[in-house]
C-alpha cells in the first residue's frame, strides 16, 4: 500500500491522502479538496484515482468532490448516513465494510460519530495498520464536536474503538494541529516529559514532510488517551470542583473536550 500525505497550505491546515494499490496504480482519493495537488501527484505517478471517500461533511472536506469526480469519473463514498448533507454518494458505508483498491488493498470502515454524526475512519489491512482518521483523532488531540457531533458520542469512539487499536497503528489525520496540541497535553500535564519531547520536535516542522505518530505514541502524549493520568485528572478537578474526588474516565474526558473548545 502507497500512501501519500499531501499538505494544502490552507488556512484550515487540511490533509488530503492518496491510498494507491502498488500493483495497478489504482488510488482512493481521502477528502481531496486540493484537487489540483491531488490530481497532479497521480498524473505524476502514473497513477488512476477510482474512488473519492469523505471521512464526512464538513466543506472542508467535501469541497473537491466536484472537480475530481469530473475529471477522474471516480465513485463516491461516504457514510451512508450522510446522504443529506453529501451530494451524489455512490456507495454508503457501515461499519465493516471493505473498501478493496486495485489487487492489494483493502481498507476497513470504522463508523466513528463525535466530530460529527456521520464520520468514517479507514482502518488499512496491513502489516503495519494504519489509521486515516478524518476529524476524530488527531495527532495529541481530538475533534471537536461543534459542527453536528456530540461528546459524548466523541467518547464511545475513543472508548471502544481508537482504544482498541494496536500501538503500531499509523495515523493519519484530516489537520495539521500537533504544535497547538501538544501545548493543551502540557497545560493539562505539565510533566509529561514525551510531550515536552516531542513539541521540541515539531515545533516549525515541515509540514509537507510530517511526523507520522502512531496510537502507541499517542497513548503518551494525548490527553484525550491520558485519562488515568493523576497530572491530568488533579488539573480537572482543580478547574471542575463538581466533578469529584474520583472522576471516571468519560467524565475526565468531556471535561477536556469543554476546555478545548476554548482554549
Amino acid at each position: 500500500m502507497i500512501v501519500e500525505q499531501i499538505w494544502t497550505g490552507n488556512d484550515y491546515r487540511n490533509f488530503n491522502y492518496l491510498i494507491v494499490c502498488p500493483e495497478t496504480g489504482e488510488a482512493l482519493a481521502v477528502d481531496p479538496l486540493d484537487t489540483e495537488k491531488c490530481l497532479g501527484l497521480a498524473q505524476k505517478n502514473g497513477w488512476s484515482i477510482r474512488y473519492v471517500l469523505n471521512t464526512h461533511e464538513h466543506h472542508d472536506h467535501i469541497g473537491g468532490n466536484d472537480v475530481m469526480i469530473a475529471e477522474t469519473g471516480s465513485q463516491l463514498l461516504a457514510h451512508a448516513n450522510g446522504k443529506e448533507k453529501i451530494t451524489g454518494i455512490d456507495r454508503g458505508l457501515g461499519a465493516g465494510d471493505i473498501i478493496k483498491i486495485g489487487r492489494t488493498v483493502e481498507l476497513e470502515v470504522l463508523d466513528t460519530p463525535g466530530h460529527t454524526m456521520a464520520h468514517v475512519c479507514l482502518l488499512s489491512h496491513t502489516d503495519q495498520p494504519a489509521l486515516f482518521c478524518g476529524d476524530t483523532l488527531f495527532n495529541a488531540g481530538a475533534g471537536h464536536c461543534k459542527g453536528g457531533g456530540h461528546p459524548e458520542e466523541l467518547y464511545g469512539t475513543f472508548a471502544n474503538q481508537l482504544n482498541s487499536l494496536s500501538d503500531q497503528t499509523r495515523i493519519y489525520p484530516g489537520h495539521d494541529y500537533i504544535e497547538n496540541n501538544l501545548r493543551f497535553t502540557l497545560d493539562r500535564e505539565p510533566d509529561n516529559t514525551a510531550a515536552k519531547d516531542l513539541l521540541a520536535t515539531v515545533d516549525g516542522q515541515d509540514t509537507n514532510n510530517p511526523l507520522v505518530s502512531t496510537i502507541g505514541l499517542e497513548r503518551e502524549i494525548n490527553t484525550f488517551f491520558r485519562l488515568q493520568s493523576p497530572s491530568v485528572i488533579a488539573e480537572i478537578q482543580a478547574r471542575f470542583p463538581d466533578i469529584g474526588s474520583a472522576p471516571n474516565a468519560k467524565a475526565v474526558f468531556l471535561k477536556l473536550r469543554e476546555l478545548r473548545n476554548s482554549w
